[in-house]
């Protein structure tokens, strides 16, 4: 389901497996728990890169995993759905507060609360000869929690990619992301993204950074995120005055 490794200075964290790598208790939890192992052991000059197998990054909640447990009631499967998004909503905060740089290396399709999870990295790789983000709610008809809109808004300047994105769910693969400001970079390959996040994460472990100041000025450059996801920004000063 999930690995951690360290490789030097970088945290490898990896999504296993050839599944779609759908969002459940089960996942959440395990990814929840291997962001607090990193944190635990975050120094500075440290950084996370998060990895998928197989042909999907992440996509999305496991609604049939609602559906297996809702026990044949509709109503009782959205209320499933529900946990899910309010199960999710700590991870993401998880991932803003963490006192290191973070990187996505999405070499597969992430869609809804798969590409949010992508893009609650500081930086995202993406795959160009497979895979696409896509917002899927407007498709599926559901409403997207606060916390998502929050995320998009302050994530991607642009306000028509916004409008693209969540109001015609429209799929957009790795050169037209670039473009549009989802993604930081393309890449040719699998092999090539995750290199591509590697060397980005060995320049930014170089400079050592204080994890904990890093992680407070990446808290205040998102106001409104934080504020969605309960966060607290703090004045920290380490500097030798």
């Amino acid at each position: 389901m999930c690995t951690l490794q360290k490789r030097n200075n970088l945290f490898i964290l990896t999504l296993t497996g050839s599944d779609q790598h759908r969002l459940n208790p089960t996942l959440i939890a395990t990814i929840r728990s291997l962001l607090s192992e990193v944190k635990s052991q975050s120094t500075p000059g440290t950084a996370l890169i998060t990895v998928a197998e197989g042909n999907f990054f992440s996509n999305g909640f496991d609604l049939a995993w609602a559906s297996s447990q809702s026990n044949g009631s509709p109503s009782e499967a959205v209320n499933l759905l529900r946990h899910m998004v309010k199960l999710f909503k700590p991870l993401v905060a998880d991932l803003i507060s963490l006192p290191m740089p973070t990187i996505a290396a999405v070499t597969g399709h992430a869609a809804a609360a798969g590409l949010l999870l992508a893009m609650s990295h500081d930086y995202v790789m993406m795959r160009r000869d497979r895979g696409v983000l896509y917002m899927s709610e407007v498709d599926l008809g559901m409403t997207l929690p606060d916390y998502f809109t929050v995320v998009m808004r302050e994530k991607v300047a642009r306000a028509e990619v916004r409008r693209d994105v969540l109001l015609r769910g429209v799929k957009v693969k790795a050169d037209e992301a670039v473009v549009k400001g989802l993604v930081d970079s393309a890449y040719d390959s699998a092999e090539e993204t995750v290199g591509g996040a590697v060397k980005l994460g060995e320049e930014l472990v170089k400079r050592k950074w204080d994890g904990e100041v890093y992680g407070e000025i990446r808290k205040a450059l998102y106001p409104e995120m934080c504020n969605v996801l309960g966060l607290t920004a703090k004045s920290v000063v380490k500097a030798r005055l």
